[in-house]
Protein backbone atom coordinates (compact mmCIF):
# COMPACT_ATOMS: atom_id res chain seq x y z
CA UNK A 1 0.00 0.00 0.00
CA UNK A 2 0.77 3.81 -0.53
CA UNK A 3 2.90 4.66 2.49
CA UNK A 4 0.40 7.54 3.30
CA UNK A 5 -2.27 4.96 3.54
CA UNK A 6 0.31 2.80 5.70
CA UNK A 7 1.01 5.07 7.99
CA UNK A 8 -2.30 5.92 8.65
CA UNK A 9 -3.78 2.40 8.96
CA UNK A 10 -1.28 1.29 11.34
CA UNK A 11 -2.38 4.34 13.59
CA UNK A 12 -6.08 4.10 13.57
CA UNK A 13 -5.43 -0.35 14.20
CA UNK A 14 -2.96 0.27 17.46
CA UNK A 15 -4.85 3.28 18.75
CA UNK A 16 -7.81 0.37 18.48
CA UNK A 17 -5.56 -2.22 20.17
CA UNK A 18 -4.86 0.49 22.96
CA UNK A 19 -8.15 0.78 23.61
CA UNK A 20 -9.75 3.57 22.10
CA UNK A 21 -13.26 3.09 21.10
CA UNK A 22 -14.84 6.43 20.25
CA UNK A 23 -13.34 8.60 17.22
CA UNK A 24 -14.44 11.95 16.12
CA UNK A 25 -13.30 12.92 12.57
CA UNK A 26 -13.73 16.47 10.89
CA UNK A 27 -13.21 15.81 7.41
CA UNK A 28 -10.72 17.21 5.24
CA UNK A 29 -8.88 16.52 2.20
CA UNK A 30 -5.07 16.02 3.99
CA UNK A 31 -6.64 13.82 6.80
CA UNK A 32 -7.52 11.66 3.81
CA UNK A 33 -6.03 8.69 4.89
CA UNK A 34 -7.00 8.34 8.26
CA UNK A 35 -10.58 9.19 7.87
CA UNK A 36 -10.65 5.99 4.96
CA UNK A 37 -9.02 4.69 8.16
CA UNK A 38 -11.30 5.33 10.70
CA UNK A 39 -14.49 4.66 8.36
CA UNK A 40 -12.98 1.01 7.59
CA UNK A 41 -12.10 0.17 11.53
CA UNK A 42 -15.93 1.83 12.22
CA UNK A 43 -17.44 -0.87 9.34
CA UNK A 44 -15.87 -3.80 11.48
CA UNK A 45 -17.11 -2.42 14.47
CA UNK A 46 -13.61 -2.21 15.78
CA UNK A 47 -14.88 1.17 17.03
CA UNK A 48 -17.51 3.59 16.56
CA UNK A 49 -17.08 7.21 14.39
CA UNK A 50 -18.61 10.25 14.62
CA UNK A 51 -18.20 13.13 11.82
CA UNK A 52 -18.48 16.54 12.36
CA UNK A 53 -18.35 19.30 10.23
CA UNK A 54 -16.77 21.76 12.79
CA UNK A 55 -14.04 21.30 14.40
CA UNK A 56 -14.69 22.80 17.37
CA UNK A 57 -17.69 21.09 18.41
CA UNK A 58 -15.91 17.92 17.26
CA UNK A 59 -12.85 18.55 19.94
CA UNK A 60 -15.95 18.91 22.76
CA UNK A 61 -17.82 15.96 21.42
CA UNK A 62 -14.05 13.60 21.80
CA UNK A 63 -14.11 15.26 25.18
CA UNK A 64 -17.96 15.15 26.21
CA UNK A 65 -17.17 11.11 25.31
CA UNK A 66 -13.96 10.91 27.20
CA UNK A 67 -15.70 12.06 30.09
CA UNK A 68 -18.75 10.07 30.23
CA UNK A 69 -16.48 6.90 29.28
CA UNK A 70 -13.56 7.27 30.98
CA UNK A 71 -11.33 6.57 28.33
CA UNK A 72 -9.14 7.99 25.60
CA UNK A 73 -10.86 9.29 22.20
CA UNK A 74 -9.39 10.11 19.02
CA UNK A 75 -9.90 13.25 17.14
CA UNK A 76 -8.61 14.08 14.03
CA UNK A 77 -8.66 17.18 11.66
CA UNK A 78 -6.97 18.37 8.91
CA UNK A 79 -4.60 20.56 8.55
CA UNK A 80 -4.51 24.90 9.22
CA UNK A 81 -6.66 26.22 10.99
CA UNK A 82 -8.77 23.04 11.66
CA UNK A 83 -6.01 22.32 13.84
CA UNK A 84 -6.36 25.92 15.98
CA UNK A 85 -10.14 25.41 16.12
CA UNK A 86 -9.29 22.26 18.98
CA UNK A 87 -7.10 24.22 21.04
CA UNK A 88 -10.57 25.57 23.49
CA UNK A 89 -11.36 21.54 23.57
CA UNK A 90 -7.61 20.37 24.55
CA UNK A 91 -7.17 23.47 27.21
CA UNK A 92 -10.84 21.90 28.80
CA UNK A 93 -9.06 18.65 28.44
CA UNK A 94 -5.43 19.78 30.22
CA UNK A 95 -7.21 21.68 33.14
CA UNK A 96 -9.71 18.80 33.62
CA UNK A 97 -7.50 15.84 33.16
CA UNK A 98 -9.20 14.03 30.53
CA UNK A 99 -7.54 11.72 27.90
CA UNK A 100 -7.92 13.61 24.27
CA UNK A 101 -6.11 12.57 21.80
CA UNK A 102 -5.40 14.84 18.46
CA UNK A 103 -4.20 13.65 15.69
CA UNK A 104 -3.81 16.75 13.25
CA UNK A 105 -2.97 16.34 9.82
CA UNK A 106 0.03 17.83 8.08
CA UNK A 107 1.20 18.31 4.99
CA UNK A 108 4.98 17.43 4.68
CA UNK A 109 7.52 19.18 6.86
CA UNK A 110 9.44 21.29 3.70
CA UNK A 111 6.26 22.83 3.32
CA UNK A 112 6.55 24.94 6.39
CA UNK A 113 7.38 28.71 6.21
CA UNK A 114 6.75 28.32 2.23
CA UNK A 115 3.45 29.62 1.69
CA UNK A 116 2.08 26.63 0.84
CA UNK A 117 -1.53 26.32 1.02
CA UNK A 118 -3.20 25.73 4.88
CA UNK A 119 0.17 24.96 5.76
CA UNK A 120 1.51 26.46 9.39
CA UNK A 121 3.33 25.59 12.06
CA UNK A 122 1.82 22.74 13.73
CA UNK A 123 3.85 21.35 16.15
CA UNK A 124 3.97 22.95 19.60
CA UNK A 125 0.59 24.58 18.34
CA UNK A 126 -1.28 23.32 21.82
CA UNK A 127 1.97 24.90 23.83
CA UNK A 128 2.33 23.79 26.96
CA UNK A 129 -1.43 22.10 27.31
CA UNK A 130 -0.63 18.93 26.17
CA UNK A 131 1.12 15.65 28.05
CA UNK A 132 2.90 14.54 25.24
CA UNK A 133 3.31 15.15 21.63
CA UNK A 134 4.92 13.82 18.42
CA UNK A 135 5.66 15.00 15.15
CA UNK A 136 5.30 12.00 12.76
CA UNK A 137 7.00 13.20 9.27
CA UNK A 138 5.24 12.13 6.12
CA UNK A 139 7.18 8.86 4.96
CA UNK A 140 8.46 8.11 1.48
CA UNK A 141 8.19 4.64 1.92
CA UNK A 142 7.57 1.57 3.81
CA UNK A 143 10.83 0.35 5.17
CA UNK A 144 11.91 -1.80 7.88
CA UNK A 145 11.16 -0.87 11.48
CA UNK A 146 8.49 1.73 10.29
CA UNK A 147 5.53 0.02 11.49
CA UNK A 148 7.32 -0.65 15.04
CA UNK A 149 7.82 3.35 15.29
CA UNK A 150 4.37 4.06 14.51
CA UNK A 151 2.67 1.32 16.82
CA UNK A 152 5.20 2.29 19.48
CA UNK A 153 4.49 6.08 18.95
CA UNK A 154 0.90 5.60 19.40
CA UNK A 155 1.59 3.42 22.90
CA UNK A 156 3.51 6.29 24.52
CA UNK A 157 0.44 8.75 23.31
CA UNK A 158 -2.21 6.66 25.02
CA UNK A 159 0.29 6.10 28.42
CA UNK A 160 0.71 9.67 28.73
CA UNK A 161 -3.18 10.47 27.94
CA UNK A 162 -3.97 8.41 30.58
CA UNK A 163 -1.52 9.55 33.22
CA UNK A 164 -0.08 6.15 33.63
CA UNK A 165 3.46 4.18 33.85
CA UNK A 166 6.76 5.63 33.93
CA UNK A 167 5.68 8.32 31.19
CA UNK A 168 3.41 9.31 33.60
CA UNK A 169 4.04 13.04 35.65
CA UNK A 170 1.09 15.26 35.00
CA UNK A 171 -1.53 12.87 35.21
CA UNK A 172 -4.15 12.15 32.20
CA UNK A 173 -4.65 14.95 30.13
CA UNK A 174 -4.31 15.76 25.79
CA UNK A 175 -1.73 14.20 23.52
CA UNK A 176 -0.86 15.64 20.29
CA UNK A 177 0.20 13.21 17.32
CA UNK A 178 0.96 15.83 14.92
CA UNK A 179 1.11 13.45 11.27
CA UNK A 180 2.23 14.31 7.77
CA UNK A 181 1.25 12.75 4.33
CA UNK A 182 2.48 12.90 0.90
CA UNK A 183 0.08 12.49 -2.12
CA UNK A 184 -1.68 10.34 -3.18
CA UNK A 185 -4.25 10.99 0.01
CA UNK A 186 -6.85 8.17 -1.38
CA UNK A 187 -6.20 4.77 -1.01
CA UNK A 188 -3.85 3.35 -4.40
CA UNK A 189 -3.20 -0.21 -4.68
CA UNK A 190 0.77 -0.09 -4.91
CA UNK A 191 2.47 -3.45 -4.52
CA UNK A 192 5.01 -3.73 -1.70
CA UNK A 193 6.74 -7.00 -1.28
CA UNK A 194 6.33 -7.96 2.44
CA UNK A 195 4.40 -4.31 3.50
CA UNK A 196 2.26 -6.57 5.76
CA UNK A 197 4.91 -8.17 7.43
CA UNK A 198 6.85 -4.85 8.17
CA UNK A 199 3.06 -3.15 9.42
CA UNK A 200 2.16 -5.99 11.60
CA UNK A 201 1.16 -5.35 15.31
CA UNK A 202 1.76 -8.20 17.92
CA UNK A 203 -0.59 -11.33 17.53
CA UNK A 204 -3.99 -11.87 19.21
CA UNK A 205 -4.34 -7.78 19.14
CA UNK A 206 -2.72 -7.06 21.92
CA UNK A 207 -0.64 -3.17 22.15
CA UNK A 208 2.90 -2.94 20.56
CA UNK A 209 3.63 -2.32 24.52
CA UNK A 210 1.60 -2.72 27.21
CA UNK A 211 2.41 -0.51 30.48
CA UNK A 212 2.23 -1.65 33.30
CA UNK A 213 0.90 1.09 36.56
CA UNK A 214 2.87 2.85 39.37
CA UNK A 215 2.35 1.61 42.21
CA UNK A 216 0.58 4.39 44.77
CA UNK A 217 2.96 5.23 47.70
CA UNK A 218 0.38 3.94 50.80
CA UNK A 219 -1.34 6.74 52.33
CA UNK A 220 -1.16 8.25 55.43
CA UNK A 221 -4.39 9.16 56.46
CA UNK A 222 -5.41 12.42 57.96
CA UNK A 223 -5.21 13.38 61.69
CA UNK A 224 -8.58 13.61 63.16
CA UNK A 225 -10.54 16.57 64.33
CA UNK A 226 -13.48 17.84 65.74
CA UNK A 227 -14.22 21.11 63.60
CA UNK A 228 -13.27 20.46 60.61
CA UNK A 229 -15.60 21.02 57.46
CA UNK A 230 -15.00 18.95 54.04
CA UNK A 231 -15.48 21.36 50.78
CA UNK A 232 -16.11 19.05 47.80
CA UNK A 233 -14.78 20.64 44.56
CA UNK A 234 -14.68 19.12 41.07
CA UNK A 235 -13.36 15.62 40.63
CA UNK A 236 -12.37 13.30 37.97
CA UNK A 237 -14.85 10.70 37.70
CA UNK A 238 -18.28 9.98 39.95
CA UNK A 239 -16.17 7.56 41.79
CA UNK A 240 -13.50 10.05 42.99
CA UNK A 241 -16.72 11.80 44.31
CA UNK A 242 -18.34 8.83 45.90
CA UNK A 243 -15.22 7.84 47.65
CA UNK A 244 -14.88 11.28 48.78
CA UNK A 245 -18.10 12.11 50.61
CA UNK A 246 -18.20 8.47 52.10
CA UNK A 247 -14.57 9.14 53.33
CA UNK A 248 -15.97 12.94 55.20
CA UNK A 249 -18.97 10.57 56.34
CA UNK A 250 -17.39 7.85 57.93
CA UNK A 251 -15.05 10.78 59.62
CA UNK A 252 -17.91 12.56 60.91
CA UNK A 253 -17.22 16.03 59.43
CA UNK A 254 -20.21 17.95 57.89
CA UNK A 255 -19.68 18.44 53.83
CA UNK A 256 -20.02 21.71 51.87
CA UNK A 257 -20.12 20.35 48.10
CA UNK A 258 -20.02 21.92 44.69
CA UNK A 259 -22.52 19.74 42.76
CA UNK A 260 -20.01 18.19 40.09
CA UNK A 261 -19.54 14.56 39.77
CA UNK A 262 -22.41 13.71 41.97
CA UNK A 263 -25.59 15.29 43.17
CA UNK A 264 -24.15 15.72 46.82
CA UNK A 265 -26.88 13.27 49.34
CA UNK A 266 -27.02 11.54 52.31
CA UNK A 267 -25.72 12.53 56.08
CA UNK A 268 -23.26 15.27 56.55
CA UNK A 269 -24.65 17.12 53.14
CA UNK A 270 -25.40 20.55 54.38
CA UNK A 271 -28.31 22.21 52.79
CA UNK A 272 -28.01 25.06 51.09
CA UNK A 273 -24.35 24.86 51.48
CA UNK A 274 -22.62 27.96 49.47
CA UNK A 275 -25.63 30.56 51.55
CA UNK A 276 -24.16 29.20 55.13
CA UNK A 277 -20.80 29.84 53.86
CA UNK A 278 -21.38 33.08 53.07
CA UNK A 279 -23.01 34.25 56.23
CA UNK A 280 -19.99 32.23 58.06
CA UNK A 281 -17.57 34.13 56.00
CA UNK A 282 -18.82 37.71 56.66
CA UNK A 283 -18.57 36.34 60.17
CA UNK A 284 -22.12 35.57 61.24
CA UNK A 285 -22.98 32.24 62.89
CA UNK A 286 -19.83 32.53 64.39
CA UNK A 287 -20.95 28.67 66.24
CA UNK A 288 -19.87 27.28 62.71
CA UNK A 289 -16.51 28.96 62.57
CA UNK A 290 -14.39 25.36 61.86
CA UNK A 291 -10.72 25.15 63.04
CA UNK A 292 -10.00 23.28 59.97
CA UNK A 293 -10.80 23.39 56.18
CA UNK A 294 -10.20 19.98 54.28
CA UNK A 295 -10.79 20.87 50.27
CA UNK A 296 -10.91 17.67 48.36
CA UNK A 297 -10.62 18.52 44.08
CA UNK A 298 -10.72 22.08 42.76
CA UNK A 299 -12.75 24.56 43.89
CA UNK A 300 -14.30 26.56 41.10
CA UNK A 301 -17.73 28.06 41.78
CA UNK A 302 -18.06 30.20 44.86
CA UNK A 303 -16.23 33.17 46.50
CA UNK A 304 -17.88 31.96 49.62
CA UNK A 305 -16.43 28.54 49.77
CA UNK A 306 -12.74 30.27 48.95
CA UNK A 307 -13.77 33.13 51.54
CA UNK A 308 -13.66 29.84 53.92
CA UNK A 309 -10.28 29.22 53.56
CA UNK A 310 -9.23 32.40 54.35
CA UNK A 311 -10.80 33.27 57.79
CA UNK A 312 -8.27 33.86 60.55
CA UNK A 313 -7.00 30.75 62.55
CA UNK A 314 -8.24 28.47 59.84
CA UNK A 315 -6.07 25.52 59.27
CA UNK A 316 -6.18 24.37 54.91
CA UNK A 317 -5.44 20.82 53.95
CA UNK A 318 -6.05 19.87 50.09
CA UNK A 319 -6.57 16.36 49.48
CA UNK A 320 -5.59 16.81 45.01
CA UNK A 321 -6.21 14.18 42.18
CA UNK A 322 -3.18 15.64 40.67
CA UNK A 323 0.27 16.11 41.27
CA UNK A 324 -0.57 19.67 41.01
CA UNK A 325 -2.60 21.01 43.89
CA UNK A 326 -5.30 23.94 43.77
CA UNK A 327 -4.39 26.75 45.92
CA UNK A 328 -4.79 30.44 44.24
CA UNK A 329 -5.15 32.01 47.83
CA UNK A 330 -1.70 30.50 49.07
CA UNK A 331 -3.36 29.10 51.98
CA UNK A 332 -2.46 25.28 51.69
CA UNK A 333 -0.56 23.90 54.74
CA UNK A 334 -0.37 20.49 53.44
CA UNK A 335 -1.55 18.60 50.58
CA UNK A 336 -2.57 14.75 50.19
CA UNK A 337 -2.71 12.26 47.00
CA UNK A 338 -6.64 10.70 46.35
CA UNK A 339 -5.09 7.35 48.55
CA UNK A 340 -5.89 9.60 51.23
CA UNK A 341 -9.35 9.21 51.18
CA UNK A 342 -9.20 5.31 51.17
CA UNK A 343 -8.82 5.11 54.71
CA UNK A 344 -10.89 7.81 57.18
CA UNK A 345 -9.46 9.43 60.11
CA UNK A 346 -10.71 7.97 63.46
CA UNK A 347 -14.21 9.59 64.18
CA UNK A 348 -13.93 12.22 66.85
CA UNK A 349 -16.38 11.80 69.93
CA UNK A 350 -17.87 15.60 69.07
CA UNK A 351 -18.02 15.09 65.95
CA UNK A 352 -22.08 13.93 65.87
CA UNK A 353 -22.45 17.40 67.41
CA UNK A 354 -20.46 19.13 64.81
CA UNK A 355 -22.08 17.88 61.90
CA UNK A 356 -25.74 18.22 63.20
CA UNK A 357 -25.05 21.90 64.26
CA UNK A 358 -24.01 22.85 60.38
CA UNK A 359 -26.98 20.67 58.51
CA UNK A 360 -29.47 21.80 61.26
CA UNK A 361 -28.79 25.63 60.03
CA UNK A 362 -28.93 24.19 56.44
CA UNK A 363 -32.31 22.58 56.83
CA UNK A 364 -33.40 25.80 58.72
CA UNK A 365 -33.35 27.23 55.43
CA UNK A 366 -35.41 24.97 53.22
CA UNK A 367 -38.40 26.96 53.28
CA UNK A 368 -36.84 30.73 52.51
CA UNK A 369 -34.75 29.22 49.59
CA UNK A 370 -37.80 27.93 48.21
CA UNK A 371 -39.66 31.22 48.42
CA UNK A 372 -36.48 33.17 47.35
CA UNK A 373 -36.66 31.23 44.10
CA UNK A 374 -40.59 31.76 43.50
CA UNK A 375 -43.72 30.35 41.55
CA UNK A 376 -42.98 31.98 38.75
CA UNK A 377 -39.91 31.08 36.03
CA UNK A 378 -36.19 31.72 37.91
CA UNK A 379 -32.87 30.53 37.18
CA UNK A 380 -32.89 28.85 41.10
CA UNK A 381 -36.42 27.70 40.41
CA UNK A 382 -35.73 25.94 36.83
CA UNK A 383 -32.66 24.53 38.76
CA UNK A 384 -34.76 23.01 41.39
CA UNK A 385 -36.87 21.29 38.67
CA UNK A 386 -34.39 19.76 36.91
CA UNK A 387 -32.84 18.36 40.30
CA UNK A 388 -35.73 17.33 41.57
CA UNK A 389 -36.42 15.57 37.75
CA UNK A 390 -33.54 13.35 38.46
CA UNK A 391 -32.87 9.69 39.19
CA UNK A 392 -29.78 8.23 40.92
CA UNK A 393 -28.71 6.26 37.50
CA UNK A 394 -29.31 9.50 35.35
CA UNK A 395 -26.60 11.82 34.56
CA UNK A 396 -26.95 15.63 34.45
CA UNK A 397 -24.24 17.84 32.12
CA UNK A 398 -24.27 21.74 33.44
CA UNK A 399 -23.46 24.95 31.49
CA UNK A 400 -21.07 27.59 33.21
CA UNK A 401 -21.94 30.59 34.41
CA UNK A 402 -25.32 31.13 36.37
CA UNK A 403 -26.84 27.40 36.24
CA UNK A 404 -24.46 25.77 38.12
CA UNK A 405 -24.55 28.26 41.09
CA UNK A 406 -28.07 28.05 40.91
CA UNK A 407 -28.40 24.41 41.52
CA UNK A 408 -25.86 24.53 44.05
CA UNK A 409 -27.77 27.03 46.39
CA UNK A 410 -30.81 25.18 45.88
CA UNK A 411 -30.11 21.53 46.86
CA UNK A 412 -31.11 20.39 50.06
CA UNK A 413 -29.15 17.16 50.35
CA UNK A 414 -32.93 15.23 49.23
CA UNK A 415 -31.81 14.75 45.34
CA UNK A 416 -31.13 12.01 43.84
CA UNK A 417 -27.68 11.27 43.71
CA UNK A 418 -27.62 11.43 40.07
CA UNK A 419 -24.01 12.11 38.06
CA UNK A 420 -22.90 15.05 37.35
CA UNK A 421 -20.54 16.53 34.49
CA UNK A 422 -19.26 19.90 33.77
CA UNK A 423 -16.54 21.56 31.79
CA UNK A 424 -15.40 22.66 35.24
CA UNK A 425 -10.77 22.60 33.77
CA UNK A 426 -11.33 26.04 32.48
CA UNK A 427 -15.60 26.59 33.23
CA UNK A 428 -16.03 28.25 29.93
CA UNK A 429 -19.17 28.02 27.84
CA UNK A 430 -17.37 26.52 24.80
CA UNK A 431 -18.85 23.40 23.23
CA UNK A 432 -21.62 22.83 26.47
CA UNK A 433 -23.91 20.99 23.69
CA UNK A 434 -21.47 19.38 21.72
CA UNK A 435 -20.04 17.79 25.20
CA UNK A 436 -23.62 17.15 26.15
CA UNK A 437 -23.83 14.91 23.08
CA UNK A 438 -20.71 13.20 23.74
CA UNK A 439 -21.78 12.18 26.87
CA UNK A 440 -24.71 10.98 26.17
CA UNK A 441 -23.68 8.72 23.10
CA UNK A 442 -20.80 7.20 25.53
CA UNK A 443 -23.33 6.32 28.55
CA UNK A 444 -25.88 5.21 26.26
CA UNK A 445 -24.02 3.10 24.38
CA UNK A 446 -24.67 -0.31 26.68
CA UNK A 447 -27.48 -1.86 28.09
CA UNK A 448 -28.06 -2.24 31.48
CA UNK A 449 -30.45 -4.21 32.97
CA UNK A 450 -32.55 -0.80 33.86
CA UNK A 451 -32.00 0.38 30.20
CA UNK A 452 -29.54 3.14 29.33
CA UNK A 453 -29.57 5.93 31.83
CA UNK A 454 -31.61 9.46 30.91
CA UNK A 455 -29.14 12.42 30.15
CA UNK A 456 -30.02 15.88 31.01
CA UNK A 457 -28.39 19.19 30.03
CA UNK A 458 -29.05 22.55 32.20
CA UNK A 459 -27.56 25.58 30.31
CA UNK A 460 -27.86 29.37 30.09
CA UNK A 461 -28.85 30.91 26.31
CA UNK A 462 -25.70 32.48 25.83
CA UNK A 463 -23.83 28.66 26.35
CA UNK A 464 -26.26 27.72 24.18
CA UNK A 465 -25.74 29.50 21.12
CA UNK A 466 -21.93 29.71 21.86
CA UNK A 467 -22.14 26.00 20.55
CA UNK A 468 -25.21 26.21 18.54
CA UNK A 469 -23.17 24.20 15.87
CA UNK A 470 -23.10 21.08 18.30
CA UNK A 471 -26.65 20.60 17.09
CA UNK A 472 -25.59 19.39 13.69
CA UNK A 473 -25.55 15.72 13.46
CA UNK A 474 -25.85 14.22 10.26
CA UNK A 475 -28.50 11.78 9.04
CA UNK A 476 -26.29 8.27 9.22
CA UNK A 477 -24.23 9.61 12.60
CA UNK A 478 -25.20 8.13 16.10
CA UNK A 479 -27.77 10.22 18.24
CA UNK A 480 -28.12 10.69 21.72
CA UNK A 481 -31.34 10.45 23.49
CA UNK A 482 -30.56 13.93 25.19
CA UNK A 483 -32.61 16.52 26.45
CA UNK A 484 -31.09 20.02 26.70
CA UNK A 485 -33.11 22.42 29.22
CA UNK A 486 -32.19 26.20 28.18
CA UNK A 487 -32.53 29.06 30.91
CA UNK A 488 -32.68 31.94 28.19
CA UNK A 489 -32.53 35.05 29.91
CA UNK A 490 -31.92 37.02 26.48
CA UNK A 491 -28.39 37.65 27.58
CA UNK A 492 -25.54 37.44 30.50
CA UNK A 493 -27.55 36.69 33.75
CA UNK A 494 -24.55 36.26 35.24
CA UNK A 495 -23.51 39.53 35.26
CA UNK A 496 -26.08 41.30 36.57
CA UNK A 497 -25.39 39.28 40.01
CA UNK A 498 -22.02 40.63 39.99
CA UNK A 499 -20.29 44.69 41.19
CA UNK A 500 -21.45 45.11 36.93
CA UNK A 501 -25.31 45.17 38.43
CA UNK A 502 -25.04 47.42 41.29
CA UNK A 503 -27.97 49.82 41.49
CA UNK A 504 -25.73 52.62 42.13
CA UNK A 505 -23.48 51.64 38.75
CA UNK A 506 -26.92 51.63 36.88
CA UNK A 507 -28.48 54.30 38.53
CA UNK A 508 -27.79 56.90 35.34
CA UNK A 509 -29.28 56.00 31.59
CA UNK A 510 -25.59 56.13 30.82
CA UNK A 511 -24.28 53.16 33.08
CA UNK A 512 -27.42 51.36 32.79
CA UNK A 513 -27.53 51.17 28.80
CA UNK A 514 -23.43 50.76 28.65
CA UNK A 515 -23.80 48.00 31.23
CA UNK A 516 -26.68 46.43 29.37
CA UNK A 517 -24.64 46.45 25.54
CA UNK A 518 -21.30 45.08 27.36
CA UNK A 519 -22.53 42.60 29.87
CA UNK A 520 -26.02 42.01 29.67
CA UNK A 521 -25.25 40.98 25.37
CA UNK A 522 -29.36 40.89 25.03
CA UNK A 523 -29.12 38.83 21.53
CA UNK A 524 -33.12 38.51 20.29
CA UNK A 525 -32.67 35.16 18.86
CA UNK A 526 -35.57 32.51 17.98
CA UNK A 527 -34.38 30.03 19.59
CA UNK A 528 -37.16 27.49 18.40
CA UNK A 529 -36.24 28.75 14.64
CA UNK A 530 -32.55 27.80 15.07
CA UNK A 531 -33.55 24.16 16.57
CA UNK A 532 -35.93 23.86 13.67
CA UNK A 533 -33.01 24.70 11.30
CA UNK A 534 -31.12 22.17 12.46
CA UNK A 535 -34.09 19.60 12.30
CA UNK A 536 -34.01 18.90 16.72
CA UNK A 537 -37.86 19.05 18.59
CA UNK A 538 -37.79 22.27 20.35
CA UNK A 539 -40.41 23.46 22.96
CA UNK A 540 -40.81 26.60 24.74
CA UNK A 541 -42.19 26.15 28.39
CA UNK A 542 -43.58 29.63 30.05
CA UNK A 543 -44.38 27.94 33.79
CA UNK A 544 -41.62 25.44 36.02
CA UNK A 545 -44.95 23.29 36.26
CA UNK A 546 -44.65 22.63 32.46
CA UNK A 547 -41.22 21.70 32.74
CA UNK A 548 -41.75 19.58 35.55
CA UNK A 549 -44.14 17.49 33.26
CA UNK A 550 -42.04 17.43 30.13
CA UNK A 551 -39.27 15.90 32.36
CA UNK A 552 -41.40 13.64 33.91
CA UNK A 553 -41.47 12.03 29.96
CA UNK A 554 -38.25 10.21 29.21
CA UNK A 555 -37.43 11.64 25.65
CA UNK A 556 -36.06 9.40 22.41
CA UNK A 557 -33.26 11.67 20.47
CA UNK A 558 -32.56 14.77 21.01
CA UNK A 559 -34.93 17.78 22.47
CA UNK A 560 -34.85 21.10 23.55
CA UNK A 561 -37.02 22.66 26.18
CA UNK A 562 -36.64 26.55 26.64
CA UNK A 563 -37.57 28.47 30.13
CA UNK A 564 -37.62 31.78 29.39
CA UNK A 565 -36.79 33.57 32.07
CA UNK A 566 -36.67 37.79 33.17
CA UNK A 567 -33.16 38.51 33.39
CA UNK A 568 -33.94 41.27 36.45
CA UNK A 569 -34.92 38.37 37.93
CA UNK A 570 -30.92 37.13 39.27
CA UNK A 571 -30.21 39.73 41.07
CA UNK A 572 -33.38 39.71 43.00
CA UNK A 573 -33.41 35.93 43.90
CA UNK A 574 -29.59 36.61 44.91
CA UNK A 575 -30.56 39.01 47.13
CA UNK A 576 -33.24 37.10 49.06
CA UNK A 577 -31.11 34.28 49.44
CA UNK A 578 -28.78 36.14 51.42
Amino acid sequence: MHPSTALATVLVDELVRGGVREAVLAPGSRSAPLAYALEEADRAGRLRLHVRIDERSAGFLALGLARGSGAPVAVVTTSGTAVANLHPAVLEASHSGIPLVVLSADRPAELRGTGANQTTVQPGIFAGAVRWEVDLPAPEAVTPGAGAHWRSTVCRALAAARGAGPVAGAGAGPVHLNVSFRDPLAPVPVPAAGADDLLAGRASGVPWVTVAPVPAARPAPLAPGHRTLVLLGDLPDPASADRALSWAQEAGWPVLAEPFGRLPTGPGVVPHGPLLAAAVARGELTELLPERVVVVGRLTLFRELGALLRLPGVVVEHVSAHERWTDPSHVVSRVHGPGALVAPPRRHTEASSWVHAWTAAGEALAGRVAAAAGTEPTGVGVARVVAGALGAGDVLVLGSSTVPRDLAVSLDGTAAAARVVANRGLAGIDGTVATAVGVALAVQGGEPPTGPPRVLALMGDLTFLHDAGGLVIGPGEPRPDLTVVVVNDDGGGIFSTLEYGDPDRLASPTGAAAAERVFGTPHGTDLGALCAAHGVPHERLDSLGALEERLAERAEGLRVLEVPVDRATHRRVRDALR
